[in-house]
């Protein structure tokens, strides 16, 4: 999406023209986007299009960049008290009787935190949504603190992000940044910017890049130093603020917020497993973050069930589609990504269940949860479920393929019927929701996760599971592939293999080569079995929003899985000597 349809208009202050985009209708509430170095307006394209239809969406090329005139001399153009006049300037132009909601990026962040903490702008903003950008006077304390109070941990992260900030050093040498700029890096800079973050091209960066680069070099030199020496005592926020943390930020470091509540009361805090270009690499779940913000403050009334789960930082607003979740470790696990604040999509056949455990998400703090009846073994079934949700709900964050069913028996015992039921189940419906739901993620190019439950009987062979056990090592094999396929792409995926857990797939197992009698007798032994071990589907899902935080490969759930697991790797002979063994039915 290109800024080409927008209406433009020309602000004056201060000796310099603005150019101002505008999208969307104008009797909406005002969302204003302030980019950062060294881009123009277009770096928020991606953004602005995702906001437009809900929005009053306005850009602006801060003065020296893009389309906007540079003030004259440079030096002492671009301090903090001028920036400011160049925003109330759009913002008076384009929203005179109403407060603007303001976002910025990088540079863009660190004025506008000058904006929402100083007398001049109370009442002129409604909401702040900062990234990738602190403000000089909060990292001026930051600073002071750590010098003047040190500990190992405190010196530590001073020389972290003393090391992050060598690129501010070399901004403020003479001419130098200016003739790098000028030539070969502004010629290698797209390049640099799609290899190292990931960043696809589109109408970003524009032709500008180099002017903008060099003139934004100033914003450095008119600033940094002299506010962290003398950094303001009274720099808090008088508007609700937002801040979204890149995990993967190679330029700030996360401990940089850590005292931020002190400084903007009522904080929301979400993070992002990306770099620190996230308005090109992340649109989508900015806008998600920015249209909830938004609304609540326009709105006035606060999330009736905020998110309060360990994780509600790294999972608030994200979309997870959990198969198999009518019970169990699916219903568990989409009650934990409920808890962190995710959108949910709950996958079952059994329609009923579904439906009661979406109900159950959006009590326990989902924004969204919806209930989708589909049979994970039926491809066109879940063609049309891929479909429907990308089309009503979006493109899926995390996947969860946890849909499974339990077959016990011999081989010779189990029937090609037997075998195609387990493995249509257990291995297909992994493949179909990779399938699909990876193919959308890969397509969107914005990361995401997929989690396959596998069991710990995919690593454990047993004489009494040849079916189960064969389709849990084909998951295992299948996502140890996927990973790395996807690794490039910014996709992770896990495999989970739950050791004994008490959870109703013994009291619906299938055991072949026996009569209905027998079969009962058998699935009623084994779930008590299971009942006195009382591992709870908790725990399980636990570590499945773990291992999507850490990025893990293999996860054994259970001290029997990861006994298992270790004897798989180091004593296989001892393992294989134990499948012999007959099962306790």
């Amino acid at each position: 999406m290109t800024l080409e349809g927008a209406r433009e208009r020309r602000v004056r202050t201060g000796g310099v023209e603005l150019c101002v985009a505008e999208l969307g209708d104008a009797s909406n509430p005002t969302v204003v986007l302030v980019h950062g170095y060294p881009d123009s307006k277009e770096v928020w394209s991606e953004v602005a299009s995702r906001l437009a239809d809900r929005f009053h969406v306005v850009l602006y090329d801060v003065r020296g960049h893009g389309r906007s005139t540079a003030p004259q001399p440079l030096r002492g153009g671009f301090t903090l008290e001028k920036l400011m006049d160049d925003f109330l300037a759009v913002a008076d132009a384009v929203s005179p009787d109403r407060p603007v909601h303001l976002v910025g990026h990088d540079w863009g962040s660190v004025q506008s935190w000058e904006f929402v903490t100083v007398e001049r702008t109370r009442g002129r903003i409604a909401s702040f949504t900062s990234m990738s950008g602190p403000s000089l006077d909060h990292f001026g304390h930051w600073i002071n603190k750590r010098l003047t109070r040190p500990t190992p941990r405190r010196v530590g992260q001073l020389l972290g992000q003393g090391a992050k900030s060598w690129y501010v050093y070399l901004l403020h040498t003479p001419v130098l940044p200016e003739l790098a700029w000028r030539g070969p890096l502004g010629t290698r800079w797209p390049k640099i910017l799609e290899r190292v973050e990931k960043v696809p091209r589109g109408d970003y960066p524009t032709s500008s890049l180099r002017t903008d680069a060099a003139h934004g070099a100033w914003l450095y030199r008119d600033n940094v130093r002299a506010r962290l020496r003398r950094p303001r005592p009274d720099a808090y926020a008088h508007a609700p603020v937002q801040l979204v943390t890149p995990l993967g930020d190679a330029f700030l470091s996360e401990r940089l917020y850590d005292e931020l509540e002190l400084w903007a009361p009522g904080l929301v805090r979400h993070t992002l497993p990306a770099k620190h270009w996230v308005p090109r690499t992340r649109p989508d779940q900015l806008a998600s973050w920015i249209t909830e913000f938004v609304t609540t403050h326009e709105s006035g009334q606060p999330r009736a069930t905020p998110a309060t789960g360990k994780y509600a930082e790294r999972f608030g607003g994200q979309l997870v589609l959990v198969t198999g979740a009518g019970s169990g470790i699916g219903r568990a696990t989409a009650f934990a990504f409920a808890e962190s604040g995710a959108r949910v999509v709950a996958v079952d056949r059994d329609a009923e269940s579904a439906a009661r455990t979406a109900e159950l998400a959006r009590l326990i703090g989902a924004p969204e949860a919806w209930a989708e009846a589909v049979d994970v073994s039926d491809e066109q079934a879940m063609e049309k479920l891929a479909e429907k949700v990308a089309a009503e709900y979006g493109v899926v964050d995390v996947l969860v393929n946890n849909a499974g069913i339990g077959l016990s028996g011999s081989f010779f015992d189990t029937t090609p019927e037997d075998w195609k039921k387990v493995l249509d189940v257990n291995l297909w419906g992994v493949i179909h929701g990779c399938r699909l739901f990876g193919k959308q993620m890969a397509d969107r190019g914005q990361g995401g996760h997929i989690v396959n439950t596998a069991s710990a009987a995919a690593f454990q062979p047993s004489k009494a599971l040849p079916a189960y056990s064969t389709s849990k090592a084909a998951v295992l094999m299948l996502s140890e592939c996927l990973r790395a396929e996807l690794s490039g792409q910014g996709i992770g995926v896990s495999a989970i293999c739950p050791g004994l857990v008490n959870t109703n797939i013994t009291s619906t197992a299938h055991f072949a080569g026996v009569d209905a009698d027998e079969e009962k007798r058998r699935q009623k032994k084994s779930a008590r079995l299971y009942g006195m071990r009382n591992y709870p589907p908790e725990k399980v899902a636990d570590a499945i929003v773990r291992a999507v935080v850490r990025n893990e490969a293999v996860v054994p759930v259970t001290p029997e899985a990861r006994g298992a697991h270790l004897m798989s790797r180091f004593a296989p002979r001892a393992l294989r000597a134990m499948a012999r063994l007959e099962p306790p039915l």
